[in-house]
Formats: structure tokens, C-alpha cells, sequence
């Protein structure tokens, strides 16, 4: 019996090859497009804290990038609001987020116990570098300052349309605005007041959960294509807004890899962990965390070893 050939379908196969070529095409105009803007914006960015920050700048496996959200770049006793290490794995393309409680009670080098946001206002971030080595073991090797309208512009350029979010509760004080209970798209100046808030019920863990939240959006929205048309604005906003050490092929290279790779789901952690501290108050430093550094340094440690893959 004579086996019957299935007919080859050309016009499909064609259909197929083409789909193919042209998004393999895509990628390298990407690329190209990438590389040419970066060479077209021929400015360093700011770098007003690069000269005294001593972080080991030649790393090639994971990198840990301190972000800092602050209301002044580079100035002397200006305070932070937001304190995270963004952790690179260049294998698997993964990106971590640690978020370091303000309010913890730590050695700081040369100034004795104090909260872990008073080594930025003493010391800038190099002084904040030494301090989260010391108390967790954690070696930063770059900074990126953002002040707070760097932050409202950057969520308008990637999210025109605004981030959805679920508000628990009506939040006002202290962010010049309200936002209501409830589902709401909220953009630029918006957003930022959702994870300045201040008066959270759950103190100041619950700004760390929004801010990590917030993180983990921008992030999806940073790696879809759509983004890349975006690239020259982003970088505009880089050099205005942005106070880093951070060099432009690093920057370029990392960029690569996730838009191609766009890794897994975004994993955060708080440091302290629960169960790892307690509430204490010293006369002339008010409110702090009292924290087992080792449980929280062993912890880090697992969260940065393991990986989604």
C-alpha cells in the first residue's frame, strides 16, 4: 500500500519564515537603536557622590545596585526616603529587590548606633555602603539617586496611561493630596504620594510593601517593547534627574539581557524579616527596630543565592 504524502502547504511555511525573519530583524534594530541613542546623548550623567564612593565598580558576576529615593541629590544632610539594593544576576537575567527598614538601629561606622537613614544624611552613600556591609554582610558595587520629580516623570514617560493600584484606605496627610479608597490608575505625582504616605496603618512596612509594589510595575513595563520607543526621553531624564555612578555600556548591557530575557517575576524582600525584631526607643533617637542582624544577614544571604530558574 502506498503511503500518502501530506502536501507540503509553501504559502504557510513561507507566512512562517517571514513572521520569523522580521522579528529577528527587530531585535537587531533594537539593538542598533539602543547603542545609537546612547552615542547620540554624548553627556556623563551626574555624579555628584562618584569621586567618594568606593564600591567595587569591576564586577562581573551579580551586580547590587543601592536606590536611593531622596528630595535632594548630593547635598549634605539630606534625607532619604527610600532605601533598596536592586540585585542583578547576569546568568538567569533575574532581578531582586531588598528593601533595608529606615528605622533600623545599626552601627554605623564611626558614629556609633544610630537608624540606618542617619549614615545617608552623615555620610552620603558611601557612608551607607559601609553601614549596610558592615550590619548585613552585603557588598553594593553602584548608587542611583532619584529625586522625587525624576520619579514622577519616569512613571508618565513608561506609563502614560497610569499604574493600577488597590488604595486600602483613604490616604491625605502629608502628600498634598488625597486618594480616594478603591481601584485607581494613578500617574506621576499621584503614585509618588501613594508610596510617600506616611500615615500607613501598618507604620512604616506598609510604605515598604507600596514601594516595592510599585517597583515590581515599573519594572514589567520597563522591559516590553513598546518601552524602547521611550528610550530617548528615559535617558534625557536619566542625566537630569538621576544621580549615579553607573556607566553607560553597564547600564546598556543590563538593558540588553532583560529586554531579551525578560527573566521571571520580580522577588522582593524586607529586611528585618519577621520574627527578627523588636520595637524599642532610645532618648535622642525616638522610635527604632531593634533587629538580629544575623538571622537578617543569613536570610539576605538565601534570598541572593536562590533563583526562580
Amino acid at each position: 500500500m502506498a503511503v500518502r504524502r501530506r502536501k507540503v502547504r509553501w504559502p504557510r511555511v513561507f507566512v512562517a519564515l517571514m513572521v520569523i525573519g522580521i522579528f529577528v530583524v527587530g531585535l537587531v534594530t533594537i539593538f542598533q537603536y539602543i547603542e545609537g541613542t546612547y552615542k547620540a546623548i554624548n553627556q556623563p550623567f551626574k555624579k555628584a557622590e562618584a569621586d567618594t564612593f568606593q564600591g567595587e565598580k569591576d564586577t562581573t558576576e551579580e551586580v547590587n545596585v543601592l536606590l536611593l529615593g531622596s528630595d535632594s541629590r548630593g547635598e549634605q544632610g539630606a534625607r532619604t526616603d527610600t532605601i533598596m539594593v536592586a540585585h542583578y544576576n547576569p546568568q538567569s537575567n533575574n532581578v531582586k529587590l531588598v528593601s533595608f527598614m529606615r528605622d533600623m538601629y545599626v552601627s554605623i561606622p564611626d558614629h556609633g548606633k544610630q537608624k540606618l537613614n542617619a549614615a545617608y544624611s552623615i555620610g552620603g552613600t558611601e557612608l551607607l555602603r559601609k553601614t549596610i556591609k558592615l550590619n548585613f554582610g552585603l557588598d553594593i558595587h553602584h548608587y542611583a539617586i532619584v529625586d522625587f520629580k525624576g520619579f514622577e516623570k519616569a512613571v508618565d514617560i513608561l506609563v502614560p496611561e497610569g499604574i493600577e493600584v488597590d488604595i486600602p484606605y483613604e490616604m491625605s496627610d502629608g502628600i498634598g493630596m488625597t486618594l480616594e479608597k478603591g481601584t485607581h490608575k494613578l500617574h506621576g505625582k499621584e503614585l509618588l504620594g501613594y508610596v510617600r504616605f506616611r500615615q500607613d496603618r501598618l507604620s512604616d512596612f506598609g510604605r515598604v510593601q507600596r514601594q516595592q509594589e510599585v517597583i515590581s510595575k515599573l519594572k514589567d513595563e520597563a522591559v516590553s517593547l513598546n518601552s524602547v520607543t521611550k528610550l530617548p526621553e528615559m535617558l534625557d531624564l536619566l542625566h537630569t534627574h538621576i544621580d549615579t555612578n553607573i556607566d553607560s555600556p553597564t547600564l546598556l548591557a543590563i538593558g540588553k539581557d532583560v529586554l531579551t530575557n525578560q527573566g521571571g517575576e520580580m522577588q522582593t524582600i524586607r529586611i528585618p524579616e519577621d520574627g527578627s525584631f523588636k520595637n524599642e526607643s532610645y532618648e535622642g533617637i525616638g522610635e527604632v527596630l531593634e533587629v538580629d542582624l544575623d538571622q537578617n544577614m543569613d536570610a539576605l544571604e538565601d534570598f541572593l543565592e536562590s533563583d526562580l530558574n
